[in-house]
């Protein structure tokens, strides 16, 4: 009997993976690198406070606001706490912006050539319910000059000019999903070993699908073009599914195919998903894995941002449904049928 079979390879790891790759980055210098295993060492700890939440009083309403009107939750503030302390004390990172925080975050690394703009816990007003919720997160190397505080500049600078994005989903299993412009990843945590493992290699969305995922509840304010391409969905017998979590549905997508849709509404005028730390991230990943995003009318990536928090419609999957989706919008306009 081969002795090798009595102990098989258990695969590669995020951090051996992120070394191999390490040529692949624009700035070689080992910096980003060091940033990205930073995030999988706060997503660890995150993943562990989620698992044991309902056991040591952690879940539930933490009782103020954030910055965007939305009730905190406990989770919402112990995995901004954790995801800043890993980025400050990494030292690539200058500036953080967290949903959580409505001011940017220095974090007193002056010669960081970082800045992260973050999404610390995305639906964590399911984890009540035991729903999967999960972190977005974005990466944009800095524009100001080294040796002084980052600027709102450094964060508002367009979707195009990441340098990596991810999310981690915290589910059945824990995956951590990134791009650095060379493609998608995906990594599976092993909670016994206390690493991620690569089990989605060179992620491709298909090009086309047979699941839409849209809030319906609010289909009474979509606007003409919105709900002419629902109703061809239906014609054509899709799947709804919708979670209410946003890396939940967006990652089902990914993998299955299909669109995510959070058009403007007349509650949510300029939409509701936040530009910089949701929908850039996740069009940069999208866009990696061959799929498409867009506000309905123009590139995600391209929306050049006027304020931090700021919002924006989406439209995010397989690439056939978004141009779908963007053609019945046009028509619309063209026909000067929005409500």
């Amino acid at each position: 009997m081969n002795p090798d079979k009595l102990a098989l390879p258990v695969g590669t790891t995020l951090d051996r993976f992120i070394m191999r790759k390490q040529e692949d980055f624009p700035y070689a210098t080992g910096e980003l690198s060091q940033l990205l295993r930073d995030i999988a060492l706060a997503a660890k700890i995150v993943n562990r406070e989620i698992n044991r939440s309902g056991l040591i009083d952690i879940a539930g309403a933490y009782g103020i606001r954030n910055v965007q009107g939305e009730d905190q939750q406990k989770l919402d503030v112990i995995a901004n706490i954790r995801f800043i302390r890993a980025l400050r004390n990494g030292g690539e990172v200058c500036t953080i912006l967290s949903e959580e925080d409505e001011e940017i975050i220095q974090t007193g690394n002056i010669q960081g050539k970082y800045i992260v703009a973050i999404d610390p816990l995305d639906g964590s007003s399911n984890i009540d319910v035991n729903v999967s919720i999960g972190t977005i997160f974005s990466i944009y190397r800095r524009v100001s000059p080294t040796g002084r505080a980052g600027t709102s500049a450094d964060c508002l600078q367009p979707g195009t000019h990441q340098v990596a994005a991810g999310y981690v989903i915290y589910g059945t299993s824990t995956m951590l999903v990134y791009t650095t412009g060379n493609g998608v990843n995906g990594f599976t945590y092993e909670p016994s070993l206390g690493e991620f493992f690569l089990s989605h290699p060179a992620i491709q969305v298909p090009a086309s699908g047979s699941i839409y995922s849209i809030n319906e509840g609010a289909s009474d304010s979509f606007s003409a073009g919105v709900a002419a391409f629902v109703k061809q969905c239906k014609d054509a017998d899709f799947s709804a599914r919708y979670i209410g979590s946003l890396v939940a549905d967006f990652h089902r997508n990914l993998l299955k195919g299909g669109i995510y849709i959070y058009p403007a509404t007349a509650r949510s005028p300029g939409g509701k998903l936040r530009l910089m730390y949701e929908c850039n991230p996740l069009a940069f990943i999208v866009e990696q894995a061959g799929g498409k995003s867009s506000n309905g009318r123009q590139r995600t990536l391209e929306i050049e941002p006027k304020t931090c928090h700021e919002r924006c419609p989406i439209f995010i999957g397989s690439r056939e449904l978004v141009a779908q989706a963007e053609a019945f919008i046009a028509q619309e306009n063209a026909a000067g049928g929005a409500r």
